[in-house]
């Protein structure tokens, strides 16, 4: 199968694929953070009779506590998670005290309370900013070291880092999305989910490679294009079976593991799939347009086209 043949087609599906995800990242503007992120305090309360979400956010608007955000537990019958901002104990007690005021004679049963400052906070997005960098400029050494033997080793540490960058996008324009749309926040959760996305979609990448790399050091009388679709033949079939492989272990995680890990599970399955996609169609057809000059005959195509003000 000509895969490299169709690398403008997956060009256009990475574009239809970021293109939204970059849309929300602009207009939210970015993704919704929870209290790692932010700080601020969660709690977690289940009452004995039903309540609406409306009552609760009018209580918490009573006692000052307006900018509050309230998401029911989808597996858990009365149960809603309520995310504020720093609370002492004292201000703890009376924020249950009035939502327990909503169920007369049963107070609302405190099951969780979690308390994140804002020192802290800005601690962790800025540690989990380093560790990205960091992860991506060591991927970017190893495999220019890795692959030293062929031609334009540099390339492929390049390759490999665009892959990331489009599957980054991807999962954080889709978390955008679901934060405008569905009120879904990001936590240090996703945050390791999210690292383990760079490690999943790397390992792929570097299966496609190696086997690129022997196929051109064995046969470096054919062009790069035609050891690609080889080396792309001669592995998607180990590339599919380990992602769906491990799409069944998440997705029956996602159906039997309890709310506290969807978001987790979630990242993973994204990752995973747009993952293994990158890794077959556009990691490697960055590689053949690179070889092939495309880029730069699109650049010169740019600058010889005719300036229409001129014209007149």
């Amino acid at each position: 199968m000509d895969f490299v043949g169709r690398r403008y087609w997956f060009f256009l599906i990475s574009a239809i694929l970021l293109l939204p995800g970059v849309f929300f990242l602009i207009i939210a503007p970015g993704l919704k953070q929870g209290i790692d992120f932010t700080g601020g305090s969660s709690l977690t309360l289940k009452f004995t009779t039903p309540v609406d979400e409306v009552d609760i956010r009018s209580a918490l608007s009573g006692i000052d506590h307006s900018d509050a955000r309230v998401q029911q537990d989808q597996d858990t019958d009365n149960t809603f998670f309520i995310h504020t901002k720093e609370l002492q104990e004292e201000d703890k007690n009376a924020v249950v005290a009035a939502l327990s005021a909503l169920t007369p004679g049963a107070e609302a049963e405190l099951l969780t309370f979690d308390l994140v400052s804002a020192a802290f906070a800005r601690e962790i997005l800025l540690n989990a900013f380093w560790a990205v960098l960091a992860a991506a400029v060591g991927i970017f050494f190893f495999l220019w070291w890795a692959f030293r033997r062929v031609p334009n080793p540099i390339r492929y540490g390049t390759a490999a880092l665009v892959a990331l960058l489009h599957d980054s996008l991807a999962v954080v324009g889709i978390f955008a999305m679901l934060g405008v749309l569905f009120d879904v926040e990001v936590n240090t959760m996703f945050f390791i989910a999210f690292l383990l996305v760079y490690g999943y979609s790397v390992n792929d990448t570097i299966v496609i490679f190696d086997r690129l790399r022997e196929n051109t050091l064995s046969f470096p009388n054919r062009t790069l294009a035609v050891n690609v679709n080889v080396s792309i033949s001669e592995s998607i079939g180990r590339s599919l079976n380990t992602s769906l492989t491990l799409l069944f272990t998440l997705l029956a995680l996602l159906l039997f593991g309890g709310s506290t890990i969807r978001e987790f599970l979630w990242v993973l399955i994204i990752g995973v799939v747009v993952g293994t996609y990158s890794s077959i169609g556009v990691a490697t057809s960055l590689l053949v347009a690179w070889d092939a000059g495309d880029f730069g005959r699109l650049l010169r195509r740019r600058r010889r086209s005719p300036d229409p003000s001129r014209a007149a």
